[in-house]
């Protein structure tokens, strides 16, 4: 079931990505780019932007740091005073594995800066003029806000302490967004990756199932979006596991995860 309008013509549609110098930013950003759209790249790397740029003619390179509210606001701004934004995808991210035997405070506290509070600068930065526009005539909506959370958010997991409940909070996030902007015309998605193979993930030191490259997620975000889908997860051999982890109670879900990491 479609719940949000399907959106697969990308031609002259304005995307702004936030967190696309590498990884699975950095390859939607390609997809989109190749489909016909106007994209937009923010991170905090010049070089890795302007890399991007170069290779995607047309394209813009707009470089800033998420947990800058104020640079988000004066992006917002340029971009507006330009036309109107179609989509707009947080996929920012930080990732470090942390057990509570080892706390890192300063680095769970870059998690929750980066992951989190850099979606709701962006959102406060994009929102009001997003809001403003004329619904677009080819979907009918104004705008379209896409999270990127993770599987990692779906219930407690090991070595993600400082992760995993920035990922959860992105997830509730979005579930409020859409309640709140689907009857103003403004989509709401949330992207839930299962193993992607990025700079993140590199770090990894165990066996990651089902690892796919961040071609094939884009390909995956690209049909989520096509498809009007409001949670878009992949790959679901391995996500829809996950998903079952959601519902089983504490005792069976306690169990299943000692056993998980005991393999």
């Amino acid at each position: 079931m479609a719940l949000n309008p399907r959106m697969a013509d990308w031609l002259g549609r304005t995307v702004w990505l936030v967190g696309a110098s590498s990884g699975i930013g950095r390859a939607t950003a390609s997809a989109l780019h190749a489909h016909g759209a106007t994209v937009v790249v923010s991170a905090r790397s010049v070089a890795a932007l302007d890399a991007f740029a170069k290779a995607h003619p047309g394209s813009t390179a707009l470089p800033l740091d998420v947990s800058d509210a104020a640079a988000l606001q004066a992006a917002a701004q340029t971009l507006t005073a330009r036309g109107r934004l179609d989509c707009v995808l947080y996929c920012a991210g930080h990732y470090h594995a942390m057990n509570a035997t080892r706390i890192d405070l300063p680095d769970m506290l870059r998690h929750n800066q980066i992951n989190y509070l850099g979606a709701l600068n962006l959102l406060d930065a994009v929102l009001p003029p997003m809001l403003a526009q004329t619904p677009d005539a080819r979907t009918g909506q104004r705008g379209h806000i896409s999270l990127m959370g993770s599987v990692a958010g779906y219930r407690g997991l090991p070595n993600s302490l400082a992760y995993g409940p920035t990922k959860a909070a992105l997830i509730n996030l979005a579930e409020t967004l859409y309640l709140d902007l689907h009857a103003q015309g403004v989509g709401v998605s949330l992207i839930n990756p299962g193993f992607v193979e990025t700079p993140l993930t590199r770090q990894n030191q165990f066996r990651m199932p089902a690892l796919i490259t961040s071609e094939q997620a884009a390909r995956e975000i690209l049909q989520g979006w096509a498809r009007g889908e409001f949670e878009i997860h992949f790959p679901k051999r391995f996500t829809r596991w996950m998903k079952a982890l959601q519902l089983l109670p504490y005792p069976a879900f306690f169990a299943a995860t000692r056993r998980l990491q005991q393999t």
